[in-house]
């Protein structure tokens, strides 16, 4: 009960904030969005209006007469015994689309109690080139069965355009889908592009649940195939790469897109953040779970371990928390030491506690740990100061004393910690915490090491086993949130979010591991923000420097962080002071910036940290052209 009402006085606040920053409609505007999605059903939520399909096709046509050329889409499909209705709907997705500059390329391998999908093609082709005779837009082979990549690598083999597109024979395209590509290519001009994607069960007027993806997140596909539907990518690379590979059957996808993008600069993917591809739920599909088709992983750990192979990282694939989830344990090169700065003022027993954690639970033992006293008042904890870090006490254990004018400055006290700081590697960490599991600091540090990462987060509790911190999505209440807070501890999170290794804008300094040299690259933690967003604009300022945020889950401590704990907007100084911080943070890196996370998607809510849909899809709606 507590957490609802805790729940419903965040709402109530961010709606407040919000018509302070954007006023009056924009807070009804999203009031309407939420009410209309919860009494008004979800059918059709993720499709263009009538009109938007109408102005897409007036703009192909505009294009044609202007001698514009939209670069050629080959759909290409590997066929396989698939049931009857399921064709007809998928030919009829491809021969609905908003633009016609696409070709069908069909590699059909069912067997001979399955001649009907080569009869069906047939009649679809025959029909296609009596409205257009010079067209030649359907393509077909009929071949051997060996395997879903030897097949579609066949269906590959007849195409002619710039870009391919992957489908399955089971799925519908939106109507929208090779229109909204164009557009996005030429847009971008990107080697690699993916789409958003939505499940269903009959109708795609009916979707179960729609699957809103980052932009591209490197670390994340290695831990599961994100990307999935609707790929595109040029021609040339795909049979530069080799095409798929059947070594990879059951994660050929995955095994490809893995070999694509080592291939290309980040610059080159491209993310389109609209639902143009269904992806039909039934009992032999990889939508309804990897239980369908066992030997999933086998292939999977396979092309992942390849991608390390090619990149020339060295570590162990094993399966992840769930399944079609992988981990990753990585080398990590020597034994650097880590220091672990904790900041403390009074509160011995809080900080006993993670002390005593930290000695007890922690298999990498090439670490220090400097407490940063701060501004206390008991005597007795000067005394356990003394017991700490004399005979007896922990070993490679400091207390360094912080004095300073004026009131608790967090960015203050550890970067003046850092100076006492031996280790190739800072641990910022919170008193008010407590290890659970030893390896967490060596699971940091695994990921930290690794080539273009700069730092990395990790999973926090709350003692009552929900999650108080799983990353950092920028945007969220208005400005930052804790991805999947207050999620059961058994939660894989939205899309297996809170169960893989993956990228995020920022993660919290609770417990944050960053190289030394990043944090005196960028002259530590800004000193502006005194309490609150110092680990947001840190984290920032990393990635514009060019490093990789990176969070982990299988890093996993206690944050003893009160949820009942109480906003600053009681105390005036103290609202005063978090509303600088605001501003601050937002005339750094703007408004827009903070609310379009590149690791999150305008598909899902800003008001909750839940992953929830959010209310306002109207991006999807009305997309129009231009």
């Amino acid at each position: 009960m507590k957490l609802k009402l805790k729940r419903i006085r965040e709402l109530f606040g961010y709606a407040f904030d919000l018509l302070k920053s954007e006023g009056l409609f924009a807070m009804a505007r999203r009031a309407l969005g939420f009410f209309r999605r919860r009494l008004f059903g979800k059918r059709a939520r993720y499709l263009p209006k009538r009109k938007v399909l109408a102005a897409q096709r007036a703009d192909l046509a505009d294009r044609w007469d202007n001698g514009e050329a939209l670069p050629l889409v080959s759909i290409c499909v590997p066929l396989y015994n698939t049931p009857e209705q399921y064709l007809r709907e998928f030919l009829a997705s491809v021969f609905d689309q908003t633009s016609t500059r696409w070709e069908l390329c069909l590699a059909d391998a069912s067997d001979a109690s399955h001649a009907y999908v080569g009869e069906i093609v047939a009649q679809r082709a025959a029909f296609a080139q009596k409205i257009a005779p010079a067209a030649n837009r359907v393509k077909y082979v009929k071949v051997e069965n060996r395997g879903i990549s030897a097949n579609t690598n066949a269906a590959a083999d007849l195409a002619t355009g710039e870009y391919l597109a992957l489908a399955d024979h089971d799925d519908i395209l939106a109507p929208h889908a090779v229109y909204t590509l164009q557009m996005a290519i030429l847009k971008s001009g990107a080697d690699f592009l993916y789409s958003d994607e939505a499940l269903f069960k009959k109708s795609i007027r009916r979707p179960t649940v729609a699957h809103f993806k980052p932009d591209f997140a490197p670390d994340y596909l290695v831990c599961c195939n994100y990307i999935c539907h609707l790929s595109a990518f040029k021609r040339s690379l795909y049979f530069e790469a080799g095409g798929e590979r059947s070594e990879c059957d059951g994660s050929q996808d995955h095994d490809l897109f893995l070999r694509l993008t080592d291939r290309l600069d980040e610059t080159q993917i491209y993310h389109i953040p609209q639902v143009l591809y269904y992806w039909r739920v039934h009992g032999g599909s990889t939508s309804g779970g990897t239980a369908a088709k066992p030997y999933v992983a086998r292939a999977a750990k396979k092309a992942i371990a390849d991608h390390l192979e090619r990149t020339g990282q060295r570590g162990e694939v094993r399966d992840g928390l769930y399944p079609s989830t992988y981990k990753v344990d990585y080398e990590i090169e020597g034994e650097p030491l880590v220091s672990i700065l904790i900041p403390n003022m009074d509160h011995t027993d809080d900080l006993e506690k993670c002390l005593s954690s930290v000695y007890n639970k922690t298999s990498w033992n090439n670490f220090e740990v400097i407490v940063i006293e701060n501004n206390s008042k008991e005597a007795a904890t000067f005394d356990y100061y003394k017991k700490i870090a004399g005979p007896g006490g922990y070993p490679r254990c400091r207390v360094v004393e912080y004095k300073a004018e004026g009131g608790f400055n967090f960015s203050a006290i550890n970067n003046f910690g850092r100076k006492a700081a031996k280790g190739d590697y800072l641990l910022l960490l919170n008193n008010d915490v407590e290890v659970i599991n030893r390896e967490w600091l060596t699971e940091l540090l695994m990921q930290a090491s690794r080539p273009g990462v700069g730092l990395c987060g990790a999973m926090l509790y709350y003692p009552d086993d929900t999650i108080q911190h799983a990353g950092i999505i920028t945007g969220l209440g208005g400005y930052a949130g804790h991805s999947h807070k207050y999620r059961p501890r058994t939660s894989g999170g939205y899309m297996f979010r809170a169960a893989t290794v993956q990228d995020f804008s920022a993660v919290t300094a609770a417990c944050l591991l960053v190289r030394a040299q990043v944090f005196d690259a960028l002259n530590g933690l800004d000193e502006g923000f005194t309490v609150a967003f110092n680990d947001v604009d840190f984290c920032l300022r990393a990635r514009r420097a060019g490093w990789r945020v990176v969070w982990t889950p299988y890093a996993q401590l206690y944050h003893y962080e009160s949820k009942s704990r109480g906003a600053d907007e009681k105390d005036k100084a103290k609202k005063a002071r978090f509303a600088g911080e605001q501003k601050r943070l937002t005339e750094r890196f703007g408004r827009e910036n903070l609310i379009r996370d590149p690791y999150y998607n305008p598909g899902l809510t800003l008001d909750r940290e839940d992953f929830s849909e959010s209310g306002d899809l109207r991006h999807l709606q009305n997309c129009m052209p231009g």
